[in-house]
């Protein structure tokens, strides 16, 4: 009998100790934490990456697009290939260029200009309308340089899906519209 009452008072004894005790507590709230934690983190790093591609590729399409500004492209005879290739020197270090697409169209000074939008019915991107066609050399005409790229998200599966595209990509897009200077 003895015994019994001793493993009793023991039981109990532990079972307080186990109340009181903190240690372990730490582990069991990261747990219950990490998981929100890491989601936040990586939302914050697609949100950023997908930023910074979009200015990269905004910026590469003015700094190429000046190229038909100054009249360098239409006068030296550049074609699209040469087109891309420049803004693809500019962009390369972060975006594919071989999933680049370049629409470069010229409209007569005065005219409304109403772009195409790139998506189908379905809300996928279709690139079958892109186009290069600068301005003759020696024109003045109003020129739209618009680039657009498929960017592949790499955190979909965390709860935050930023993706614009069917397909689960975030189309990025950049436009650069200007008068070409007056040729000599």
């Amino acid at each position: 009998m003895v015994r019994r009452v001793t493993a009793a008072r023991h039981f109990r004894h532990a079972l307080a100790r186990f109340k009181t005790s903190r240690g372990g507590s730490a582990a069991i709230q990261f747990a219950f934490v990490a998981p929100l934690f890491f989601a936040v983190l990586f939302a914050i790093i697609e949100v950023a990456l997908v930023y910074f591609a979009g200015q990269i590729l905004e910026t590469g399409t003015q700094d190429s697009g000046r190229l038909i500004f100054t009249h360098q492209a239409q006068d030296s005879g550049k074609l699209a290939a040469d087109f891309n290739t420049d803004l693809c020197s500019r962009v390369s270090f972060i975006l594919d260029c071989t999933k680049l697409v370049i629409d470069v169209e010229s409209y007569p000074a005065g005219t409304v200009i109403t772009p195409y939008v790139p998506l189908d019915s379905n809300g996928n991107f279709d690139s079958s309308k892109a186009q290069y066609s600068p301005p003759a050399a020696g024109s003045t005409n109003i020129v739209l340089v618009r680039t657009f790229y498929k960017w592949q998200l790499f955190f979909p599966q965390m709860g935050f899906n930023i993706s614009n595209l069917s397909e689960g990509t975030r189309l990025l897009s950049a436009t650069a519209a200007f008068r070409v200077e007056p040729g000599s």
